[in-house]
């Protein structure tokens, strides 16, 4: 008796190590596979089908990596104003600057069309994974990756129809291949600009206050989808609540989480905490202090480099503090306990063994060449030597025009028919070109570009046999014409014959960069990325042999929902309260920067409820990508939205840590107070409290 009891709970602490998904408030669960047994168990509720329907269809994301919501029957979009940066910027002049002031659209003829931005809406999903197994089985690395991207292209092209304008259809690999599902999206591409604060108000207490709480932000945008030229029909929307959510209460979040490694394996863990974080927190510093300097010359400069600083910013706080939870031995400890007791459970099991028993070292073998071609990946697959728009759109015309001549099936993901809309939109983009802005960035990233590599690398010995990367950046960015829309469209559309005779300076450098760009993502998706793919998927399948979808998958920028309740935490014996008020606010705020509030936020002072909340946290489960997403109550109430997270968060892309991961939202109550006694924008109040027109 005694020994089975022992074995019982051997086997029950096991699976808790090897699933704690299944047994805490975390997780990005699919909405085809809610945890509604623990919902039941622990809140009493039960997600109706119509329920889990609605959320799907109010839910957006924003192609450009964020979340948002319908939040009226005529294509309002709540979302974050960090996530309307690149839209503000592209409407911005030198006599109107949207990040540094306000705007509001009192009418939809005042309403601004964003350049280069498209709001997408999952309308149906698919189960595909017979599919692409039959086409993927007994094929390992690039014959692998090869018959995936064939079978993923033959699903999204008849997904479509042929009308990829419309629909934007996308094979997504779920349980790291595990499942595979074909989400079919409705895009809208006519997106307009409503209302937005400044960014001074939306990112109250700047830097330092970032990824941390108690916090005080207005980080909202409102913007509107067209159809045809007219404001989309969207019946299924969150109505926004006026008194926003209670502590204890429980919420769920339903938005799109970027991509985790909480799957990964110690060998990729590893490969991040040394040296991929370094690497990259030593760049940015780099291109942190060149976008300072270069703001400090004038006005004018620090308007174009406000967007660009501000992500450059929260990026290095970002993945600075997830080289410290990488760096918590306690936590990495916990996945390494993980990570063995898996690798030992498969180990017992002759049939386990023989399929998916050595997957862990065919992947710690591609981390190591993965290291090894860090440089070139980075600087020349990933185009940080080359940091310029101009060089960005030149590249992709240039490479554009050679995958495009090849079979859907063989292009690159990003110059798919499925992908071609949005390609086509930020292509053709009227966002403003600032040619020294260009200039200045080219420069310094081509330096850094022979400064790494070594100036004797076959690309350096080529782009600069007889000239400097200053002069090869000031040719190439005084000599083009790609600032030209036109100029754009005519070599796109002639194609391989347009480019090839093209004489323009910054075509030719793009030219000259592409031959290289193809031998070093060649060599890694080979050598890398598709050993650790297949890989990566045998593992899955392995632990989706054990444990079914009774866990949750890694994220991957598709939708998804966390449930949790409003709740602070206590940090070095300290209890953090989940809500702040307005009173809060105005001791919070200072005369200066960045804690000055804005005149019309002076003026209210005396019409706004002290005691109104602000901002709150909740246990729900987010990382990036979820910016933007709506927080809503069991009725399907918008109660919040979410804009960011606490110190602990940072981890969340390994782990979830229930005591002290929280989630950082707006209150309703907030948005709707500051719209109506700041903004004055009653007719917008009167749209998001009773969905009229």
């Amino acid at each position: 008796m005694q020994q089975r009891l022992t074995s019982l709970l051997a086997a029950l602490s096991l699976a808790m190590l090897l699933a704690p998904g299944a047994f805490a408030g975390e997780g990005f669960w699919p909405l085809s596979n809610l945890p509604v047994q623990t919902l039941q168990q622990r809140f009493g509720f039960t997600p109706s089908r119509q329920w889990t329907r609605h959320v799907q269809l109010a839910s957006v994301r924003l192609a450009g990596g964020c979340s948002g919501s319908f939040v009226s029957a005529h294509g309002l979009v709540l979302s974050n104003h960090h996530c309307a940066v690149e839209c503000l910027e592209g409407l911005s002049t030198p006599t109107r600057n949207l990040m540094a002031q306000h705007f509001y659209a009192a009418t939809r003829d005042e309403e601004l069309k964003c350049p280069a931005m498209e709001v997408e809406q999952l309308v149906e999903s698919t189960d595909v994974t017979a599919a692409v197994n039959r086409a993927t089985d007994g094929k390992t690395a690039a014959a692998y990756t090869a018959a995936r991207r064939a079978v993923s292209s033959r699903l999204e092209t008849a997904c479509a129809a042929g009308h990829s304008d419309e629909w934007r259809c996308q094979v997504v690999s779920l349980y790291h291949g595990g499942q595979y599902w074909l989400y079919k999206y409705r895009r809208y591409q006519d997106v307009r600009l409503v209302f937005v604060p400044s960014q001074a108000t939306s990112f109250l207490g700047g830097y330092p206050d970032n990824f941390n709480y108690p916090r005080y932000d207005y980080d909202v945008s409102i913007l509107r989808v067209y159809l045809r030229g007219q404001p989309a029909s969207t019946p299924d929307y969150f109505q926004m609540s006026a008194k926003g959510p209670t502590a204890g209460e429980l919420v769920f979040t339903t938005g799109n989480p970027g991509a985790t490694e909480r799957n990964d394996t110690i060998a990729q863990l590893s490969a991040l905490r040394y040296p991929i974080f370094p690497s990259e927190l030593q760049y940015l510093a780099s291109y942190q202090g060149l976008l300072e300097a270069f703001a400090a010359e004038s006005a004018g400069n620090a308007r174009i480099a406000e967007g660009d600083l501000f992500f450059v910013d929260n990026a290095i706080k970002s993945i600075d503090g997830q080289l410290q939870a990488l760096n918590d031995p306690r936590q990495f400890g916990r996945k390494q306990q993980e990570e063995a007791a898996l690798r030992a459970r498969i180990a017992a099991d002759a049939t386990l063994r023989s399929k998916y028993g050595d997957a862990w070292d065919r992947i710690a073998d591609a981390e190591k060449i993965s290291v090894a071609n860090l440089l070139p990946q980075t600087l020349i697959v990933g185009r940080e030597g080359f940091d310029a728009r101009l060089f960005d759109i030149a590249f992709t015309i240039v490479l554009g025009a050679r995958e495009r001549t090849l079979p859907d099936a063989e292009r690159f993901e990003e110059y798919r028919s499925a992908d071609l809309p949005l390609l086509d939109e930020q292509l053709f983009s009227t966002a403003p070109v600032y040619p020294n802005y260009d200039a200045v960035r080219l420069e310094a990233s081509m330096t850094l570009l022979g400064d790494l590599l070594g100036w004797d690398a076959p690309i350096c010995k080529a782009l600069f046999a007889t000239a400097s990367p200053e002069q090869v950046a000031r040719r190439a960015v005084q000599g083009t014409a790609l600032a030209d829309i036109g100029v754009r469209k005519a070599l796109w559309t002639g194609g391989e014959t347009a480019v090839e005779d093209s004489h323009d300076p910054m075509i030719a450098l793009a030219r000259a960069v592409v031959p290289y760009y193809l031998k070093y993502r060649k060599t890694y998706e080979d050598d890398v990325t598709a050993p650790i793919e297949s890989n990566t998927t045998r593992i899955a399948q392995a632990r989706f042999a054990l444990f079914g979808t009774s866990i949750y998958p890694d994220a991957t920028f598709t939708e998804r929902l966390s449930y949790g309740v409003v709740r602070g935490w206590v940090e070095d014996g300290r209890a953090v309260a989940p809500f702040t008020t307005i009173a809060g606010l105005y001791e919070h705020a200072r005369s200066y920067a960045p804690l000055a509030l804005g005149q019309g936020w002076l003026e209210a002072k005396d019409q706004l409820d002290p005691a109104t909340p602000v901002n709150f946290v909740s246990t729900n489960d987010i990382v990036g990508g979820n910016s933007g997403s709506p927080v809503i109550d069991r009725q399907g109430a918008l109660v919040g939205l979410i804009f960011d997270g606490n110190p602990p968060s940072l981890g969340g892309e390994f782990w979830y840590d229930a005591a002290l991961n929280r989630a950082v939202a707006v209150d309703s109550a907030f948005i709707l107070a500051a719209l109506e006694h700041v903004y004055h924008a009653q007719p917008l109040v009167e749209e998001l409290t009773a969905g009229g027109s």
